[in-house]
């Protein structure tokens, strides 16, 4: 898997590398077919509210998954992230397993 994690407004430290790196080996621990992946962190400064966002986009074989989130603290929106993108995974991987055992659908040969 390729993981690419970039910031915006933001030095990405080792310690949010290795916190993401670790977030995202258990959703690939739970699907093998990941080709891509590009982690965005960033931090939005507007009058109302100081923000930290996490945003990421998984390239799997026949889907791309996405999956955003922001909150005051930047490794909650990190994990808060993780979570929407592994339930996105489990569905998406759910979904393969489910076509491929349905018997083939044909019209009786008379």
């Amino acid at each position: 898997m390729k993981l690419t994690i970039s910031g915006h407004h933001i030095d990405v430290t080792d310690a949010l590398k290795s916190y993401v790196t670790a977030k995202l080996e258990k959703i690939t621990s739970h699907f093998d077919d990941v080709v891509d992946t590009k982690v965005t962190l960033s931090v939005e400064k507007h009058k109302e509210k100081d923000g930290k966002r996490a945003e990421c986009t998984l390239h799997l074989k026949g889907a791309d998954l996405f999956a955003e989130s922001s909150d005051a603290d930047l490794y909650a929106a990190i994990d808060d992230m993780a979570t929407k993108l592994e339930r996105q995974v489990m569905r998406h991987k759910e979904k393969i397993q489910s076509h491929a055992k349905e018997a083939p659908k044909r019209a009786p040969v008379l």
